[in-house]
């Protein structure tokens, strides 16, 4: 995996199908290797001077470093709120075969 280093991008969205849309897009444009979509989540957070509390869907995103600025674009692009989570967590630790598989997955072919 030389050169490429996996992360993790987190970002929720309003529901299942938006979610299952915008990461079909992801990994078909090979800007995640995989999407998780992680359902039943409730958030709380302050917007426009109110308090919202909200039902979500959490997107666990598979990436590398060299995707973050192409898929933070592309993310805004695609993603129905004003301003969507984007949060970047790096990985301390993945397995050789499962690091390789994800690098190679995000490549252009």
């Amino acid at each position: 995996m030389p050169g490429s280093v996996p992360v993790l991008v987190l970002t929720t969205i309003g529901n299942e199908e938006a979610a299952r849309g915008l990461a079909r897009s992801l990994v078909e444009e090979r800007l995640a290797a995989c999407v998780n979509i992680v359902p039943d989540l409730r958030s709380i957070y302050r917007w426009e001077g109110a308090v919202s509390d909200e039902p979500e869907v959490l997107m666990l995103v598979k990436t590398t470093e060299e995707q973050i600025s192409p898929l933070r674009e592309r993310l805004q692009q695609l993603h129905p709120y004003e301003v969507p989570e984007f949060v970047v967590l790096a990985i301390a630790e993945i397995s050789e075969a499962y690091g390789s598989w994800l690098v190679e997955s995000v490549k252009p072919h």
